[in-house]
């Protein structure tokens, strides 16, 4: 049977089936095109549905967005430029005016009305637990009532130097008013909490209100475990009357101590340098500054840095200005010498 089939007509067949053994890996290709251009066709559906809504989007935005500004907008625009120039501008002719002398008196009660020029201002630190030390002070070297009056007739001021209570009006700020009302030789810190915490701004606070209250030549501050010798003082002023610049103390520097807990304790002891050793300053048992350095001090008192010692303090203020450093053995507190002004209590 097969030998009788024509060789052509087997030669047929071989050719009509190879096209359909070739086709396979063609279908595979079609499929995978069809797929991919579904795919890609999809994205570009999804694309140009995200443009339209982003489109819709900003479209409603730039509706609700005015085009231009009102002239209430401008007024607005304008008003907070022109009230922020003249709040500069207050600030520097404040400044001036400090700087030439005119200061405002912030506590007329304790200042002079008259006008009055004194030699000196001396404060006495003291604090909420220390009435029973006022009343020795006053009844050794300080005096009181009318010989208060005397002195301050003879150009000298002295009032004990507090702040105000960190719960403002309680007892221990009453107290204290009925104390001065009494006595009448307070100075009151308004701005300043009295504090431990708070004890390194306080001679800041002590110049800067002392200077704006009283004209003096001096300005004495004094720490509550001082007796004076309060015509010495004055004798050693008198001297020094006419002295610009004056910073007066019993100058010393020595370690700065960077051990936490320890007495002295120095938080920002890195500060000092590689050596950890304070700059000169005159001792804070018996601060002295004419009238030009308080005055220095008041005006900059927002910016000027208080470290955890007041003496370190003033000592840093000093070094930024022309002051002229005065050594006096006389105002070494704790030394043994027979002719000194001070002496610990």
């Amino acid at each position: 049977m097969e030998s009788s089939i024509p060789v052509s007509a087997k030669s047929e067949r071989r050719w009509r089936s190879k096209p359909l053994q070739t086709s396979k890996p063609s279908l595979v290709l079609a499929f995978f095109s069809c797929f991919a251009w579904l795919y890609v066709a999809g994205r570009l559906w999804q694309d140009a549905e995200n443009r339209t809504l982003l489109s819709n989007l900003l479209k409603r935005n730039t509706a609700q967005r005015p085009k231009f500004l009102t002239v209430e907008d401008k007024l607005v625009v304008l008003g907070c430029k022109d009230l922020e120039r003249r709040i500069v501008e207050a600030e520097m002719e404040l400044t001036l005016a400090k700087s030439r002398g005119y200061l405002k008196n912030r506590l007329p009660e304790n200042g002079s009305s008259s006008g009055k020029k004194f030699l000196a201002v001396i404060g006495v630190y003291t604090g909420f637990g220390s009435h029973l030390k006022r009343k020795v002070f006053r009844g050794s070297w300080m005096p009181r009532g009318d010989a208060l009056k005397k002195l301050e007739e003879r150009g000298v001021v002295i009032r004990f130097v507090i702040g105000r209570s960190a719960n403002r009006g309680d007892s221990l700020d009453r107290n204290i008013d009925g104390e001065n009302r009494s006595t009448k030789d307070f100075l009151i810190l308004v701005g300043h909490e009295e504090a431990q915490e708070e004890l390194p701004k306080k001679v800041k606070y002590f110049f800067s209100t002392a200077v704006q209250t009283w004209d003096a030549e001096f300005y004495v501050k004094v720490d509550d475990n001082i007796n004076l010798d309060l015509e010495g003082l004055i004798e050693l002023l008198e001297h020094r009357r006419r002295q610009d610049s004056a910073y007066i103390g019993c100058m010393k520097s020595g370690e700065v101590v960077t051990e936490e807990g320890k007495p002295w304790y120095e938080p920002e002891w890195w500060k000092f340098g590689d050596e950890k050793s304070y700059f000169r300053h005159a001792s804070g048992s018996l601060v002295i500054l004419s009238k030009n350095l308080a005055r220095y001090i008041d005006i900059n008192s927002a910016s000027l840095r208080s470290y955890a010692h007041d003496d370190i303090s003033v000592g840093s203020w000093m070094m930024g200005v022309q002051a002229t450093y005065i050594d006096d053995n006389r105002l070494c507190c704790s030394s043994i010498k027979q002719d000194k002004v001070c002496s610990l209590a």
